[in-house]
C-alpha cells in the first residue's frame, strides 16, 4: 500500500460514514480498510475518526486531513484519467531526433501529413548528427541513417538506404572517374569529420567490406553545404541517394561505383524499450511504416 491508497480509504470512510460501505466501494475487505485507517492515524500520531457501534465521524484532525487531501486526490484521479486517455488517443508532444540532411528527404512532408491527421499532437524536431542518449536527452524516437546497431534499444528498420558516390561533370572531367573504390583515396572528398577526424568510406567488394581512407579540403557538420560544393565541382560526395536524387536526375551530379556501395545502411527508428508506450509514439511509427511501405510499393521495391 502507498499513501494514496491510505488517503483514498480515509476519504471513502469519511464520505460514507461507514467502514463497510467504504470497503464495498473500494473492493477491499473491511479489515483492510480498518488497517489503512489505523496506519494513517499511527503515521500522523492523531485520531482521525470517532468510532461507535452505529456510526463513524471525523475528529478535528480528520476534518483537516479530509479538507487538505480531497483536492489532491481529485487531481490524481484527473491526471490518471488523462494519462489513460493519452495511452489510447494520440495527443501530446513527441520529441524526435534526426540527422542533418533529413530535410532533403520526404520526411518533413510526411511529418506535416501526420500532424494533419492528429490535431492534438505536436512534434519537436532535434537535428543533430551525434548519437543522442534517448533517456538523457528526452528523445522519444531517434531517426538514424546508419547500419543496424546492436544496442540496448528497439531498432525498427524503416527503409534500406541506397548510397551514391557523386561529383559534378566538371569534376570528373578534370580528375577522372574512378573504377574502383580504392581510387577515391586520391580524390578530394567532401566529408563530415566532426565525428571522425580520420574519415573512411565503406564499400563492399566481392561481398566483403572495404574501408577507404579519404581526405578533402572541405568538411561540414551538415550535408547541404557539401552538396552545394559538389555542384560547383569542388569534390566527391558519398551520401544517401535520397538527398542527391534531384541533382542526379538533372545531370548536375554524376554517380559512379554503384556496384560497390555498401548495402547495410538503413533509415531506422530507434526508441527505448518501454512496457507502456504512448499512443502518439505508436501512431507515428505506424504512420511512417505505412507511408514508407506504400512508397516502396510504388517504386516496385
Amino acid at each position: 500500500m502507498d499513501s494514496l491508497d491510505l488517503l483514498r480509504a480515509f476519504s471513502e470512510v469519511a464520505g460514507s460514514g461507514s467502514f463497510s460501505r467504504a470497503a464495498s466501494q473500494l473492493k477491499l475487505s473491511r479489515g483492510t480498510v480498518s488497517k489503512y485507517i489505523a496506519t494513517l492515524e499511527s503515521r500522523f500520531g492523531v485520531r482521525l475518526l470517532n468510532r461507535t457501534s452505529h456510526a463513524v465521524s471525523l475528529t478535528d484532525a480528520g476534518v483537516l486531513l479530509l479538507e487538505r487531501s480531497k483536492p489532491m486526490l481529485e487531481l490524481v484521479e484527473e491526471t490518471q484519467a488523462e494519462l489513460q486517455n493519452r495511452a489510447l488517443t494520440p495527443r501530446g508532444r513527441l520529441r524526435i531526433s534526426a540527422p542533418h540532411g533529413i530535410d532533403q528527404t520526404q520526411l518533413p512532408a510526411l511529418i506535416n501529413t501526420f500532424l494533419g491527421h492528429y490535431p492534438e499532437v505536436s512534434i519537436d524536431m532535434v537535428l543533430t548528427n551525434r548519437i543522442v542518449d534517448l533517456a538523457e536527452d528526452g528523445i522519444d524516437i531517434a531517426l538514424r541513417f546508419a547500419p543496424t546497431a546492436n544496442e540496448n534499444l528497439i531498432v525498427r528498420k524503416l527503409l534500406a538506404m541506397d548510397l551514391s558516390v557523386c561529383a559534378a561533370p566538371m569534376y570528373w572531367a578534370a580528375h577522372g572517374m574512378p573504377v574502383h573504390p580504392s581510387e577515391l583515396a586520391g580524390h578530394n572528398a567532401l566529408v563530415s569529420t566532426h565525428l571522425n577526424p580520420q574519415p573512411k568510406w565503406r564499400f563492399e567488394v566481392g561481398g566483403a567490406p572495404l574501408d577507404v581512407p579519404v581526405s578533402g579540403r572541405l568538411n561540414a557538420t551538415e550535408a547541404a553545404p557539401l552538396i552545394q560544393a559538389a555542384l560547383l565541382g569542388a569534390g566527391v560526395l558519398y551520401l544517401p541517394t535520397a538527398m542527391l536524387a534531384p541533382y542526379i536526375e538533372s545531370g548536375r551530379l554524376v554517380p559512379v561505383l554503384s556496384d560497390f556501395v555498401r548495402s547495410d545502411m538503413w533509415l531506422s527508428a530507434v526508441y527505448l524499450q518501454r512496457r507502456h508506450s504512448t499512443a502518439v509514439q505508436r501512431a507515428f511509427l505506424s504512420f511512417l511504416e505505412g507511408r514508407i511501405k506504400a512508397l516502396k510499393n510504388a517504386r516496385g521495391a
